[in-house]
């Protein structure tokens, strides 16, 4: 047989669908060295492969194939009666149920959210949150499924759970913090298992969870492009060619550091944040005697600030699923704050229209500047900075760290922890 070529750059979760196809498969693929992502895919060559430029494509005796899943697929069959396939009717249309859902309702939504996070598309509040509940539900409805199961299908592992594991594979890696994933334990769970797989890890090597969601980048003006900029030699006088070369080499420079964030130049203080959520996070009895009481004499007045946030169209959460979520997501867009806040969310009441209330603990005297620039949830509270002097302002700070029950008279639906 000829050999099976593969177009795609690595590291790349599509090509990797391919490449722990092949590996469970016993599948021999060249993948194309040099290609250059831009170059290689605009040539006409590869169009006549894939008209619309995308990788991996994998080309074979019979003609190409393109589209990841497709090509999985393709390199499957290439084995006869390859487990990856299953081993009955029913269990290969369970595998195909599982590579639709990872496709339209995980890697769908990471990707939306993903896109602009990574300055590839536009931002938009409303996407964002559409994304990012939209795929909670899916990780819902993956959890409860993985409760009692290892694998997707049957007891070993199929083509669903490799194309499963690529695709939440640039979620965990990118996007989906430990305090995201920690509300998913058995797709944790299923997903660690998988990537240490030898023959996945073969491919992915280590593969590390991303600390933080990466704020949403500024809108930047575009840089000249290097023609208009050769123009303008051609055109401008011969006296003066130096200075558009140097414009020229300066736009390609790295970028320089970035500066400090302010945060990190106060004046250090006597609390150690970290010590706090320990405590916080360990203590499971005589919580007043112990995390409460250990709050008030860690807190530094003067290096930390306490925060009532109110949310101002509490009218509107009239669907609870909706309001928990509304309050998910602000919390995960607060992951750029992670080294200088812990924060309480209380979700109140035993029937809408439901109130969300919250209590934050934040570096320095006032809330951070950075902040409030590019978390846009900021602005849907009303934030009341804590007089500590006041024995009832003190005491709500207690209850709302307790999640106390009943709240201000009413049920609690829900409390989370920003930590």
């Amino acid at each position: 047989m000829a050999p099976l070529i593969l177009y795609g750059a690595v590291p790349n979760k599509n090509v990797f669908k391919v490449l722990i196809a092949a590996e469970y498969s016993g599948v021999e693929i060249e993948v194309v060295k040099n290609f250059e992502w831009g170059v290689t895919n605009k040539n006409p060559e590869f169009l006549k492969m894939n008209p619309i430029g995308k990788i991996p494509v994998l080309v074979t005796p019979d003609g190409p194939v393109f589209e990841s899943n497709a090509i999985a697929r393709y390199v499957a069959r290439l084995k006869e009666g390859n487990p990856l396939l299953g081993s009955s009717l029913i269990e290969y249309g369970h595998i195909e149920q599982w590579i639709d859902f990872s496709s339209l309702e995980v890697d769908s939504n990471l990707l939306r959210w993903f896109y602009p996070r990574f300055g590839y598309a536009p931002f938009a509040p409303q996407v964002e949150e559409a994304a990012i509940a939209g795929l909670k539900r899916a990780l819902t409805a993956l959890n409860s499924y993985l409760a009692s199961k290892t694998y997707l299908v049957g007891h070993c592992v199929t083509l669903a759970d490799i194309i499963m594991t690529c695709n939440l594979s640039i979620g965990f890696s990118r996007l989906l913090t430990k305090s995201f994933t920690e509300e998913f334990p058995h797709v944790e769970r299923y997903f660690w298992t998988m990537v240490n797989q030898p023959n996945v890890a073969k491919l992915f090597g280590e593969v590390k969870q991303t600390d933080s969601v990466p704020p949403i980048p500024s809108a930047s003006v575009p840089a000249q492009p290097k023609e208009a900029e050769k123009a303008k030699e051609k055109s401008g006088p011969k006296n003066e060619s130096s200075k558009p070369k140097a414009e020229v080499l300066e736009q390609d420079e790295a970028p320089k550091p970035k500066t400090k964030n302010p945060l990190d130049l106060l004046p250090p203080s006597t609390m150690i944040l970290d010590e706090w959520k320990r405590l916080y996070s360990n203590t499971k009895t005589n919580f007043r005697e112990v995390a409460i009481k250990g709050f008030w004499e860690m807190y530094d007045p003067e290096g930390y600030s306490l925060w009532f946030c109110n949310y101002k169209y509490n009218d509107e959460n009239t669907v609870s699923f909706v309001t928990l979520n509304k309050v998910g997501g602000f919390l995960q867009r607060m992951d750029l704050a992670r080294k200088y806040a812990f924060g309480k969310m209380l979700i109140i009441g035993s029937e809408a229209p439901f109130k969300v209330k919250g209590l934050w603990l934040f570096r320095g005297p006032e809330i951070p500047q950075f902040i409030m620039d590019e978390c846009y949830d900021m602005e849907l509270y009303e934030w009341t900075k804590v007089d500590i002097a006041d024995e009832n302002q003190k005491e709500r700070v207690n209850q709302m760290i307790e999640d106390q029950e009943p709240f201000e008279g009413e049920a609690l639906l829900d409390a989370k922890c920003f930590k």
